[in-house]
């Protein structure tokens, strides 16, 4: 055979070689990851091939699926109350994805999730009839959390303490995720109004943004000199100056109502009167440690808070000086905190100390109703023991009845409470965020546990307070979760 011919013939064959090595990699090695990479449009293509199974709000299903008017995809996402919901659905879009349960459940929602599936369906690899994913959500409380909420921007969240179901995800500004739920230029154009607006409309303030929880914060520095023994009764005088300088600082800590009557105060009246120097004293006693290890008891530092949604950490700060941890006491410094995280504080006092694992999904279902996975409510883990937890509720009551949250007074109903203005900005140059966290307990045995945050209004900065803004919105939270 010719020389040149001998190359050539080899070379070819080395080229075959290549392409079925080549070949044989992508199917046996890539091809999952390319069955799974986002730049491949069948997959797009199959989940908007027919309709979406829904999301569940008491019996009705606030998410639908109608005809594309366009393109390849012959289904797109529809929103029932849309703005209303969009915190507990999140959005699913045929160019962006999805979110929250909209993209923890998609495979429930597109029929691909194994449990759906038949022995047949599984054997034959066909696809199985969408699921549904049934919330935990009242919608009367939801109402009244985002109507509450209006035209402010802030959140609010509903406990159920004896369940540890959600019963409200309000955020605002909020959207509609039906605007973007297609591939038009008007879905486009809505979500570069979305995504680029300063008001953050997409972002879900009642679980992924840690606000300082100011003076609510005050509820946690009482647990834990309770439970530290650092006094036996919420009615015992504290030993607390004011106004207190903390050690090591000479920049005294005051109180906002200078004439309360917040020296040695009990931790009842401090409470009442919202003593910043009784609550600052009382967190450099004890220890940063000890303050710490009562937050971490309530949710704080934990990073692995799904309900299913993953929640922001709420943070109660580490390695702080004594002027630090006195502010912290007072829940300034670095302390955060969640809408979701106080509210679990709340629903902690009024469960007797004990905290039901918070959820906001109680089953999925398949196509013919069947329940498929369910989550049970009132796995709960003790917190602080049922006589902190009593005393607590009596000096939350106190405040409700004689001090700073008036506001959130139902008539015949055991209401609890705690307000907060927290600092914001450099040397609080920002608006102050207004916090009220709260409980009540009907005459029926209907209890419920609630935070709000008012992060920005239309009132003037002199009148900012957790009373005046959050606690109107909370009482109507709590009046229809017992309603």
């Amino acid at each position: 055979m010719n020389k040149t011919i001998r190359r050539v013939s080899l070379f070819c064959f080395l080229l075959v070689i290549s392409l079925l090595v080549r070949v044989t990699w992508v199917q046996a090695v890539d091809s999952k990851a390319l069955a799974e990479s986002p730049s491949n449009r069948r997959n797009i293509i199959a989940l908007y091939a027919h309709p979406l199974g829904d999301i569940i709000v008491a019996g009705k299903a606030v998410t639908g699926s109608k005809r594309a008017s366009n393109g390849d995809l012959k289904y797109q996402r529809t929103y029932t109350d849309g703005p209303l919901y969009s915190a507990v659905t999140g959005y699913s879009s045929q160019v962006y994805g999805a979110t929250q349960l909209e993209g923890i459940y998609q495979s429930v929602l597109d029929g691909t999730d194994t449990g759906l599936k038949s022995v047949y369906a599984t054997l034959t690899g066909q696809t199985s009839k969408p699921g549904d994913v049934v919330t935990t959500i009242n919608p009367a409380v939801q109402k009244a959390a985002y109507s509450g909420l209006g035209s402010k921007k802030g959140a609010a969240v509903a406990i159920d303490p004896a369940t540890g179901q959600i019963l409200a995800v309000a955020s605002t500004p909020s959207y509609d995720p039906s605007t973007i739920a297609g591939g038009s230029s008007s879905d486009a154009q809505a979500w570069s109004a979305l995504s680029g607006s300063t008001a953050q409309p997409m972002l879900n303030r009642a679980l992924r943004q840690a606000y300082p929880p100011g003076s609510a914060f005050k509820l946690v520095v009482a647990a834990s000199a309770l439970e530290n023994g650092l006094y036996t009764s919420v009615t015992q005088k504290t030993q607390s100056p004011s106004p207190y300088t903390a050690p090591g600082t000479t920049t005294p800590i005051t109180n906002e109502n200078t004439a309360a009557p917040c020296q040695n105060a009990s931790i009842q009246t401090a409470l009442q009167y919202s003593c910043n120097t009784v609550f600052a004293k009382l967190a450099v006693t004890l220890g940063q440690d000890k303050v710490r290890k009562t937050a971490e008891k309530f949710g704080f530092n934990a990073g692995n808070l799904d309900i299913p949604v993953r929640a922001a950490t709420s943070n109660y700060p580490t390695g702080m000086d004594q002027p630090q941890t006195a502010l912290s006491g007072i829940g300034q410094f670095d302390d955060t905190a969640t809408p979701l995280q106080m509210a679990m504080v709340a629903s902690a006092i009024a469960g007797g100390g004990r905290l039901a694992s918070p959820h906001m999904v109680s089953k999925v279902v398949d196509g013919n109703g069947k329940t498929v996975r369910s989550y049970p409510d009132g796995k709960t883990t003790r917190v602080v023991s049922a006589a902190t937890a009593k005393q607590l509720q009596q000096a939350m009551v106190n405040v409700v009845q004689h001090g700073t949250g008036t506001n959130a007074q139902i008539n015949g109903v055991e209401v609890g409470g705690k307000t907060g203005t927290a600092q914001n900005g450099v040397n609080n140059s920002g608006t102050p965020y207004a916090w009220f966290v709260s409980y009540a307990k009907a005459s029926n045995g209907k209890q419920v546990a609630v935070a709000v945050v008012v992060e920005q209004s239309n009132a003037a900065r002199s009148e900012v307070s957790g009373n005046g803004l959050a606690a109107p919105i909370a009482k109507s939270m709590m009046q229809a979760a017992l309603g």
